[in-house]
């Protein structure tokens, strides 16, 4: 029974190119020279001269205007959203009726 796993496991190798077979597959991302070797710093980036300012990359401004616009649309919409738990809607029927009740009983007091 432990033959079974070494002969498929000989068919697939046969069967795969010796490219595949190599330790990391030499794909299109793994290529030697396609990737820079890391330096050190965070994000591969050298650190800048001092004075010298960063330059915004074109992803940058969209993204953070969208999150600032998210933030404040959800942070205005969240506060001014109906209250609709049943609580509220209790109380309200319970102000109601005694509304009601003191109503019917200024009218049979009147009377």
């Amino acid at each position: 029974m432990t033959l079974a796993p070494k002969l498929f496991a000989g068919m697939l190798r046969s069967r795969l190119p010796s490219a595949a077979r190599i330790r990391g597959g030499g794909g299109r991302w793994t290529t030697p020279g396609h990737q820079e070797k890391p330096n050190g710093y965070f994000l591969n980036r050298t650190p800048l001269e001092p004075g010298e300012s960063r330059q915004w990359e074109d992803w940058e401004l969209p993204c953070y205007v969208t999150s600032f616009l998210t933030i404040v649309i959800l942070g205005v919409g969240l506060n001014a959203k109906p209250d609709l738990t049943i609580e509220t809607w209790a109380h309200q029927k319970a102000l109601e009726r005694l509304q009601l009740k003191a109503s019917a009983s200024d009218a049979a007091e009147s009377e």
